[in-house]
C-alpha cells in the first residue's frame, strides 16, 4: 500500500473526491470480552442506563450500540495530539495561547492554548486576555479573526487554522449570535457495537469502625479545622450548628460518612456498569466538501489574490488544511485510545486512509505513518505560501488581563476553603 503524497492529496481536494475516511476496529485492552466503562450522562425517563445506547444497522442487521467517545470528545483528542506535535517541532502551524507562566500563584497553568480553550479562538480565555496591554479583540489579530466567514476566512487561516478544522461558532463575540461560524471538517466518533449492559458493585469496610450514630458532624467554625461533633465548635446559622456537607460529595449531610468516614454497605449499580461487546469501532471522516466551502479572498499579508491565482491559492490553502487534519489522526493513533478509566482500547489493524470518489465505487487506501504526516504538512504549507497562504509557525501569546488572573485566583481560594459550588 502506497503513502499518501502531496499530488494525490491535492487532486482530491481539488474535487477529485468526496472525503477521505479511516475506520478502526478496537478491543479493550483486556481482550475480547473484557468490560468497558463508556462516558456517562444525564439519565433520561425511560433509559436503564447512564449510557448513550441506540440501536443501528450494521451488516444486515440491528444490534445495539454504546457511545465510547463521542465527536467533541474525539474532537479534543485530536487538538491534543496536534499540540503535542508542534510542542516537538514535527507540525508546524499558527497557534494563538494565553502565558500564565508569570502569574503569581497561576505558573502551573503555563500556557493555554486555543488547542485546549474549549470554545477554540473564540474562547473566553482568550477574549479578556491581552496582547502588548490591548484586549485581545481589540487587537489587529483579534479584529481579523472577528470579521472571519467561511466566504472569507483567510485570517482564521492565518491564526488559528485549527479552527477551520474543528469548527468554532464565535457567539460571545461582538456579533453575538451573528458571529462567524466554521462547520467541523474533521468529524470521528468511537461506538461499542452488539454490546450487553453490566453491573457495578461497591462497598467499603471502615477500619476504625466508625458508626452513622456516632454522628451529627457539623461545620467547625474555624475554617483550617474543617469539622467537628462539638456544637459548641460549630458555625452557626440561625443560631444553630450546621450540619457539615461537602460540595460533590455523596455523603449524606451531617453523617460521618459527608467527611469520608464509616462503612458503605455493598450496592450493585445497574445504571453505569459499564459494557462487554463484540467489538468498537472509530470512524473518522475528512469532509473535502466542507474544505471547499471555504473561501480565501486575500493573501496572508492582506492583499487581494488575483483572480488568475485565485483558484490555485485556494486548493493549496484547502490542502493544507487537510494535511492538518490528516496528522491530527495519525498523530492521536501514536496516542493510542486510553479514552478513562477501564476503558482502554487497542488497535486491531493499521491505520488506513480511503479516498472516497464522489460516484461511490471502490475507495482508493493510503498509509500515512508519523514522519509521512509531519512532511505532507510541511510540504502542503510550502505550496500554499507560494501563493501568498502561509503559515507563521510562531504562538501569538497573549497575557490573562488583570481580572481574569483574579477571578481564578478567587475560584481557587474557594476551592481551598471548601465554599465552591457545583452549578447547575
Amino acid at each position: 500500500m502506497r503513502s499518501l503524497d502531496l499530488d494525490t492529496l491535492a487532486n482530491a481536494v481539488a474535487g477529485g473526491a468526496a472525503a477521505i475516511r479511516a475506520i478502526t476496529r478496537l478491543e479493550p485492552a483486556g481482550g475480547p470480552g473484557d468490560k468497558v466503562f463508556p462516558p456517562t450522562y444525564v439519565k433520561e425517563r425511560n433509559a436503564t442506563t447512564k449510557y448513550a445506547t441506540e440501536q443501528r444497522r450494521i451488516d444486515g442487521r440491528e444490534v445495539t450500540t454504546v457511545l465510547l467517545d463521542s465527536v467533541a470528545s474525539q474532537a479534543n483528542r485530536f487538538e491534543e495530539a496536534l499540540l503535542d506535535g508542534f510542542r516537538r517541532g514535527e507540525l508546524p502551524f499558527p497557534i494563538v495561547q494565553v502565558d500564565f507562566s508569570s502569574e503569581e500563584g497561576l505558573a502551573d497553568l503555563e500556557q493555554i492554548t486555543a488547542l485546549q480553550a474549549p470554545h477554540r479562538i473564540a474562547d473566553a480565555l482568550l477574549r479578556d486576555s491581552v496582547l502588548g496591554g490591548t484586549p485581545f479583540r481589540h487587537t489587529a489579530v483579534g479584529k481579523e479573526v472577528t470579521d472571519a466567514r467561511p466566504t472569507h476566512a483567510t485570517a482564521m487561516f492565518k491564526y488559528c487554522p485549527t479552527a477551520l478544522i474543528f469548527g468554532v461558532w464565535d457567539s460571545t463575540g461582538p456579533k453575538g449570535g451573528l458571529g462567524a461560524k466554521f462547520q467541523r471538517c474533521l468529524v470521528s466518533e468511537i461506538v461499542g457495537i452488539d454490546i450487553a449492559t453490566g453491573v457495578k458493585t461497591a462497598s467499603r469496610l471502615d477500619p476504625a469502625g466508625i458508626q452513622t450514630k456516632a454522628g451529627p458532624v457539623f461545620k467547625h467554625k474555624d475554617p483550617s479545622q474543617d469539622w467537628t461533633v462539638d456544637p459548641k465548635e460549630a458555625e452557626l446559622a440561625k443560631g444553630k450548628p450546621v450540619e457539615f456537607s461537602r460540595s460533590g460529595g455523596d455523603g449524606k449531610k451531617g453523617s460521618p460518612s459527608a467527611i469520608n468516614h464509616g462503612n458503605i454497605p455493598p450496592s450493585i449499580d445497574a445504571a453505569a456498569g459499564g459494557v462487554t461487546m463484540s467489538h468498537a469501532v472509530q470512524t473518522t471522516v475528512l469532509s473535502l466538501g466542507a474544505l471547499r466551502r471555504l473561501r480565501f479572498q486575500t493573501a496572508c499579508s492582506g492583499e487581494r489574490l488575483p483572480a488568475e491565482q485565485r483558484d490555485a491559492a485556494e486548493t493549496a490553502a484547502r490542502t493544507a488544511l487537510a494535511a492538518l487534519a490528516l496528522a491530527a489522526v495519525v498523530y492521536q493513533r501514536d496516542q493510542g485510545y486510553d479514552l478513562r478509566s477501564r476503558s482502554t482500547l487497542v488497535a486491531k489493524e493499521p491505520l488506513v486512509f480511503e479516498l472516497v470518489g464522489r460516484d461511490g465505487g471502490e475507495p482508493e487506501r493510503f498509509s500515512l505513518s508519523r514522519a509521512e504526516a509531519s512532511a505532507l504538512l510541511k510540504g502542503a504549507e510550502q505550496k500554499a505560501r507560494k501563493l501568498g497562504l502561509g503559515w507563521d509557525a510562531k504562538p501569538i501569546t497573549l497575557t490573562p488581563a488583570p481580572k481574569l488572573a483574579g477571578l481564578i485566583r478567587k475560584s481557587r481560594e474557594l476551592a481551598a476553603s471548601g465554599e465552591a459550588e457545583d452549578e447547575g
